[in-house]
């Protein structure tokens, strides 16, 4: 059995362009889950990725290492992050840094990188996050349950991937009932509910519960 690497560092890496309105929110929000963690140093990039505003002295004034580049591609800057971070770490091996990455428009909760650190501690080499949108404004009435269907399906192929059967048919029964609120087609999650044996009551049910009722003429 190979022994995970202890690790030794955490950095984050958070690729911004033109993000000086939301970007002061999610750094201080990052700023508190790193002084959640007490074990190892924790290192705090943006990435300026193309800005014609004042995203890098806004990175700046809230205390973030900042770099600056000109891809126009979240990857590049993503990739230009974690470059950045392994410099900042060189005396270390790479597998004894723990890299973390979010989004310029993302608000993490206090124990966000405690946790991916206690998982690492597990011997874990990654963790993925989900995602809650806390403000639909400005946004078409359908784009919620639009979301939320697919989501939800996508969790579902999560759970499926780990043969995880029952956690997978609570998703796509949630996916069901929101595509059914959205109006859009749910024949393909009905399929996949069929196939992991879900039965036709249960489908049935998933989608009486997302059809308002309809008054009586």
């Amino acid at each position: 059995m190979i022994k995970a690497a202890r690790i030794r560092a955490a950095g984050i890496v958070v690729p911004a362009h033109n993000e000086e309105t939301l970007l002061a929110t999610c750094l201080a929000a990052l700023r508190e889950a790193g002084r959640a963690v007490t074990q190892v140093p924790v290192y705090l990039v943006a990435v300026a990725d193309t800005c014609t505003d004042q995203t890098a002295a806004t990175a700046r004034a809230c205390g973030a290492r900042v770099i600056s580049i000109h891809a126009r591609r979240v990857g590049a800057a993503r990739a230009a992050g974690m470059r950045e971070l392994l410099r900042l770490t060189a005396g270390l091996d790479p597998a004894e840094v723990w890299l973390a990455t979010t989004d310029a428009d993302s608000v993490v909760p206090p124990g966000w990188l405690r946790r991916q650190l206690d998982y690492a501690d597990q011997g874990w080499d990654l963790v993925l996050g989900t995602v809650a949108v806390a403000d639909w404004d400005g946004h078409p009435p359908q784009v919620p349950a639009a979301f939320a269907a697919r989501y939800h399906e996508v969790r579902g192929d999560a759970y499926l991937a780990k043969k995880d059967v029952p956690g997978a048919i609570n998703e796509y029964q949630a996916a069901l009932m929101a595509a059914e609120i959205n109006g859009t087609n749910g024949a393909l999650l009905e399929l996949k509910l069929q196939d992991l044996g879900a039965s036709a009551a249960s489908v049935a049910k998933a989608i009486s519960l997302a059809t308002p009722n309809k008054a009586k003429p």
